[in-house]
Parts: C-alpha cells; sequence; structure tokens
C-alpha cells in the first residue's frame, strides 16, 4: 500500500487510459435517467428576478422502462443442460441447473435484473459481480457510474476497476470513503488478480488519499490483493448497449439511450413547461372596481343580522375576482382577463417532439405519444406486431448483448462454485469442469407483444406433422422449456399414452411415437 497516493479523478490512477469526460456522460445519463433538471429563472410582472422547478416529462425513464420491460418481464427465465463431450446429456445437468435456481432465488435475481437494465439501458451499461460470502454466492450489481475499464482499445473489457462509496459523518464533519476493486485479468493465462484499495476525502467529488482497508471497521476482513486461477473470463460480466460509442471512438463503453438526444429531450421539457405554466396562470381572473369588494361603511350586524349586510360577498378561497382601482365614474366596471389556453398548439408540438424522440432511440411511434393511427382502439393481434415492429428490432439488438452477459453471469458463478478456496471448509458446492463439459445455456424471452403466438403454434404445429420440426423445438418454442424440460414431457406423455389411441392421424405424432 502507497499512503500518499492521492487521487482526484479515479482516471487518474495510471491504471486507468479512460478520457474523464466519459465519467462526466454516465453523470449527464443519469442525471436525464434521474429527471432532474436545473430550476428555471425568470422576471416576474415587477421585475424580480424568481427560481421555480420546471415541469418536465421523464421521457429518459419511460423509454428506457419500455425497453427493459419487453426484455426482462415476466417470461424471462434461464435454465441451464450440461452435456459430455460424446453428447449424452451430463447426470450433473439437474443439480447445476437446480444450485443456480437457489443462487437466483436467493439474489432475487429476475427483479433486479429487470430494474437494473432499466437504469443501464439509459446509461449505457451495467455489471453483475459474483462473489462468495458465508459460503454462498451472491450477486452485486453495479452501475455504470461505478464501472470503470482499465483499458480504452479494445471491444471487450476484460479488466475493469469498480467503485462503491460511503461516507462517515462525526462531530459535524462528513468524511468519504471508496473502495475501488481493480480486477486484471490475462486471458492467455486464465488469471485474474483482484486488488482491494481503500480511499479517503473530505470532498463528495475526490477520491482523495489511500489509506488501509481497516479504516473502515466494514472492509477490515477484505484482502489487499485475491489471485484467481483457472478461471476462463473475468468474475464480472457487463451489459453494454448495442451500437458503437460515437462519442468517444475508442472507449469500450456503451452510451446511453440518450446521449446523442438531449437537446430532443430539452426540447421535449421546454413545450411541456410552457403548455403547464399556460395552463396555471391561464385560470380565469375578471377585473372589478374597488367599489364593488370592498364596502365603503363598515356596517355593525343588529342581534340577528349578518356583518356588511347588503354588500357583495366572496368565498375567502375565491380568486377569479382581481380589485383594481376604478379609473372612471362606471361604480359597476367588469372586464373578463382570461385567456385562451392554446392547447391545439402545445399538443401537437409535444407530440411532434416525442416522435422524433421514439424514432431517434428507436421505438414504434405509439409507444410513448398518443398514435391517432387507431382511433377505435381495438387492434388485431397482428396490427399490434406490425406497430411495434420498430420496438421489436430495437429489442433484437439490446437481447444480443443481455445474452452475452447473462452467458458470462452462468458461467463465472459455476466457476467460483467449483473453487473450493472461497468456502471456509474448503468444500465447494459444485465441483464441474466447464472446459471438458460445456453448458448448454437456455436463455428464454417472452415474445408475446411482438408475435401472434396463436399463429405461431398453429404454424409449428404444422411444421412437426410435415416432419420437419422436431417436437423438442416444438415445446421450447411455444412453451418456453429447455430441452431438458421438453424430454421430459414427451418421455411423460409417451409413459401415459393408452393403450387404444384415438387420436386422428393427422396429430398422433405430435407428441410421442404413434407406433407405426
Amino acid at each position: 500500500m502507497q499512503p500518499n497516493q492521492g487521487l482526484g479523478l479515479i482516471t487518474d490512477d495510471p491504471r486507468i487510459n479512460l478520457p474523464p469526460s466519459e465519467l462526466t456522460r454516465i453523470q449527464t445519463a443519469l442525471r436525464y435517467y434521474r429527471n432532474d433538471f436545473k430550476d428555471v429563472k425568470f422576471y416576474n410582472t415587477l421585475n424580480q428576478l424568481k427560481h421555480r422547478k420546471p415541469y418536465t416529462l421523464s421521457v429518459t425513464k419511460s423509454a428506457s422502462r419500455q425497453l427493459a420491460s419487453i426484455i426482462a418481464n415476466e417470461g424471462f427465465n434461464i435454465s441451464v443442460q450440461s452435456t459430455n463431450p460424446d453428447g449424452k446429456d451430463n447426470s450433473q445437468s439437474k443439480d447445476i441447473d437446480d444450485y443456480l435456481q437457489q443462487v437466483f432465488d436467493r439474489s432475487n435475481f429476475y427483479q433486479n435484473y429487470e430494474e437494473n437494465l432499466e437504469v443501464g439501458i439509459a446509461t449505457g451499461g451495467f455489471a453483475i459481480r459474483p462473489f462468495i460470502q458465508n459460503n454462498v454466492v451472491k450477486l452485486a450489481w453495479i452501475r455504470a457510474d461505478q464501472f470503470v475499464p482499465l483499458d480504452s482499445n479494445s471491444n471487450e473489457v476484460n479488466s475493469a476497476a469498480i467503485v462503491s462509496k460511503s461516507s462517515v459523518s462525526a462531530n459535524g464533519t462528513t468524511t468519504y470513503y471508496s473502495l475501488i476493486e481493480f480486477h486484471e485479468y490475462d486471458p492467455d493465462s486464465r488469471v485474474e488478480m483482484i486488488s482491494n484499495e481503500l480511499y479517503q476525502s473530505n470532498f463528495p467529488d475526490s477520491v482523495g488519499t489511500r489509506v488501509s482497508l481497516s479504516t473502515l471497521e466494514a472492509y477490515s476482513g477484505l484482502s489487499d490483493s485475491v489471485q484467481l486461477t483457472n478461471i476462463s473470463r473475468p468474475t464480472f460480466a457487463y451489459f453494454k448497449s448495442p451500437g458503437k460509442n460515437n462519442i468517444v471512438v475508442d472507449s469500450p463503453l456503451g452510451i446511453g439511450l440518450v446521449d446523442n438526444n438531449l437537446s430532443l429531450v430539452d426540447a421535449i421539457n421546454v413545450a411541456n413547461d410552457q403548455f403547464v405554466r399556460e395552463v396555471k396562470l391561464g385560470k380565469r381572473r375578471i377585473a372589478v372596481g374597488a367599489e364593488l369588494i370592498k364596502p365603503t361603511v363598515n356596517q355593525q350586524p343588529q342581534y340577528g343580522e349578518l356583518p356588511n349586510q347588503g354588500y357583495p360577498s366572496f368565498a375567502e378561497d375565491d380568486d377569479v375576482f382581481m380589485q383594481l382601482a376604478s379609473t372612471r365614474d362606471d361604480k359597476s366596471m367588469l372586464q373578463d382577463l382570461t385567456n385562451d389556453i392554446r392547447v391545439d398548439q402545445y399538443s401537437k408540438t409535444l407530440q411532434m417532439y416525442i416522435h422524433q424522440f421514439e424514432n431517434a432511440v428507436g421505438l414504434s411511434q405509439g409507444t410513448l405519444s398518443v398514435n391517432d393511427s387507431n382511433s377505435s382502439g381495438t387492434k388485431t393481434a397482428t396490427e399490434v406486431v406490425s406497430d411495434n415492429s420498430r420496438t421489436y428490432r430495437t429489442r433484437s439488438s439490446y437481447l444480443t448483448m443481455v445474452e452475452k452477459q447473462l452467458r458470462g453471469l452462468i458461467t463465472t458463478i459455476v466457476e467460483l462454485s467449483s473453487i473450493g478456496e472461497l468456502f471456509d471448509n474448503g468444500t465447494s458446492p459444485l465441483n464441474y469442469d466447464l472446459a471438458a463439459n460445456p453448458l448448454d445455456i437456455n436463455i428464454h424471452f417472452e415474445d408475446g407483444v411482438f408475435v401472434d403466438k396463436d399463429a405461431q403454434a398453429k404454424s409449428d404445429m404444422l411444421a412437426v406433422q410435415a416432419g420437419i420440426m422436431p417436437k423438442i423445438e416444438f415445446l421450447r418454442r411455444n412453451y418456453g422449456l429447455s430441452e431438458e424440460d421438453a424430454q421430459r414431457w414427451l418421455s411423460e406423455v409417451q409413459g401415459e399414452a393408452p393403450e387404444d389411441d384415438f387420436t386422428p392421424p393427422n396429430q398422433r405424432q405430435m407428441l410421442g411415437d404413434d407406433g407405426a
């Protein structure tokens, strides 16, 4: 440890070759995702400088949420199956799949994945790091602003720094701490070196000076460094948004959903802010002479009479009538000051900007905006599929990167769970050689929003009857089963088949042997 080593930004560390502008870009994307914008400054009628919160729309959040929900929805599930080199099922297959589901259940994986994917889409990426704690595998979710690649000239992120921040307040002073995990993986030697470094600062935006891990009790049990050998990949799984980073071309980081569309989001917010202000300030107002509101004589009520009897009376919360000094002899002067609200103009402007935003981020029109193409509000499944075609193509690009991350995650979980040195008793829960027996990882995504499932099932059934689609593939496509579960279904159906088969001849071979 070098106790005098100080860092302003994490990119000041010589091991990191990433421009600081990438960190600034991610912070900006996070701010737009949080819908966190500066106050609007304006001069009121009395020429006084005022500040107010803008009336904004959370379009970054909404668009990211839409994509995350159609990727990791309720039909999203993962299963694994292992095979021997001869292609036959491995006897450990069910044990590994059960173990993986236990890890997922313990980590509330499916809900957490959808939520972190949403933020990852908005900011350009996120990572998952499995680790061993109390003899069980747990998952750490790492946002884009916590993940810093060490190399900036590679499309694959094999080495990275992961930053965890905390603060301690005492005697009115707050001290800020940054735990930095350096993961340096060498694919040639299949070795990863993990170094833990703790930094202390008096300022929240500064990394500060390196101190001992024992400075904070939470990190006192951490080792300064750990070396993992004979692993096929780094111990983190990184999701990168699809497409090239056109802001910093050499950066291995993905770009956020709105990084190229900040001005368009600003335009949406300006239009919405002005519209809300016009509605707020466009309330009905009627100017009346002072004589009609304020009595000239204070009438003392007699027993059983109301005060000021015979004069106009208004509710205490009435703000429609405005008292103005009378400038003429007509004491009954009334003037309606209400202006019409430009609903149609603002609505069309706002919808135009949102349409442009949908096109820019790859969403079908009507996803966030009001789509008037079908005024009846009733659409067939085919029309829904057609309307969502642009979103479907965008989703397909994201699925490629999601699958890559998930396959890496499962591989790392199995490899870490097979290293006995990481567990207190020296016995690992798994003893599996991935090199000798590769895993068949089945990731199922629900396509119901984009695919007419009834039409697909009928088409696939005809393909099975024609002998050009395996029965197992039919079950996998239409029921989301793994190959192992599909085979089990077929075996059970065949075992339950009656001796006398009354199934029509053209359907006998759907789920079992017809004995021919």
